[in-house]
């Protein structure tokens, strides 16, 4: 019997250390969750990719363009609903997507997360063209992707060809056809 006394005798001790005067929990016995330091944000997220929704023309890249920069010819053209400006998507003549056209204009945290999205800091090259603009470069199998951001604006070109170098032309046509 001394020896469940003595046994317990510690572990009575250990519990009157966990609360405190008024039999609560005591402050350090409980894991502190660390509080954000000031001025810090959560990660932003990406919005979702927009959906064509409608039939083109595009409004600031014209299909002639598409079509000797990605060496495909464009069948139809639509755009989704997003404003300012929206998605563009490219078509070729057996009817799947050849090009995608993103323009975000706002936060320049989401801006970035969409970029860091479509080409990932860790695995993209890095782009820098046109002069002022940051992001990277990615392409394999099913294609190449080209997205730069500027301060809250973000452009993404994915193309169904395996250079990068297609998607970059096209990019820089839509940064200076829209204006950007």
């Amino acid at each position: 019997m001394k020896r469940a006394v003595i046994f317990a005798a510690p572990l009575l001790a250990l519990a009157a250390c966990a609360t405190d005067s008024t039999g609560g929990p005591s402050p350090t016995s409980t894991p502190a969750q660390a509080a954000p330091p000031p001025g810090a944000t959560a990660a932003a997220v990406a919005p979702p990719m927009p959906e064509p929704v409608a039939g083109g023309p595009c409004p600031y890249l014209e299909s002639a363009v598409v079509a000797d920069a990605n060496g495909q010819r464009v069948t139809k053209v639509r755009t989704s609903a997003d404003k300012p400006q929206p998605a563009c998507f490219f078509y070729r003549p057996d009817g799947n997507v050849q090009l995608t056209v993103r323009i975000y204009a706002g936060e320049p945290v989401v801006a970035k997360a969409i970029v860091d999205e479509a080409a990932p800091i860790a695995t993209s090259n890095p782009a820098s063209a046109p002069a002022g603009w940051k992001g990277g470069s990615l392409s394999g199998d099913k294609g190449a992707v080209y997205a730069v951001a500027k301060a809250g604006t973000a452009v993404v070109v994915t193309t169904n060809q395996e250079q990068t170098i297609k998607a970059r032309r096209i990019t820089e046509a839509v940064i200076e056809n829209a204006g950007l």
